[in-house]
């Protein structure tokens, strides 16, 4: 009786948070006209910033980081109320893409500090090139 009842409710649970998630989601994360140009602009920052600065040739990886904090720099813009893009919160999204993109990539957390700096240039490029407006 004992193992009858866990192996019962375990995968109850887990389908109806399964279904939960699919079939109740309140808003769907959609990308605006800009999601493009940030993404390209993160990928060419860290493909710059990895070959120059951190000597790392790997222009693949280098750009894979940077699509990601760039295209998470843009979900953020994309959900704030406001039209002023904030320098820390774009460096901050962007580091936190970038190390979690990373850690991805190369399956270990020895480059993370690096990583996140770069992270931290692509989302202070996005902000400047897009004049703090989204």
């Amino acid at each position: 009786m004992k193992r009858i009842i866990p192996l019962t409710l375990i995968p109850s649970f887990v389908i109806a948070s399964l279904t939960g998630m699919t079939l109740f989601t309140t808003s769907p994360a959609k990308a605006d006209q800009h999601l493009l140009r940030d993404v390209g602009i993160g990928a060419a920052t860290t493909t710059v910033s990895g070959a120059v600065v951190r000597h790392r040739k790997n222009v693949l990886k280098n750009a894979a980081r940077g699509a990601a904090a760039g295209a998470a720099v843009n979900l953020v813009n994309g959900t704030r109320s406001h039209y002023r893009r904030s320098y820390l919160q774009d460096a901050g999204v962007g580091a936190a893409a970038s190390t979690g993109a990373g850690y991805a990539l190369h399956g270990n957390t020895h480059h993370s500090a690096g990583d996140a700096a770069d992270g931290a240039a692509v989302g202070t490029a996005i902000n400047l090139l897009s004049g703090g407006h989204r």
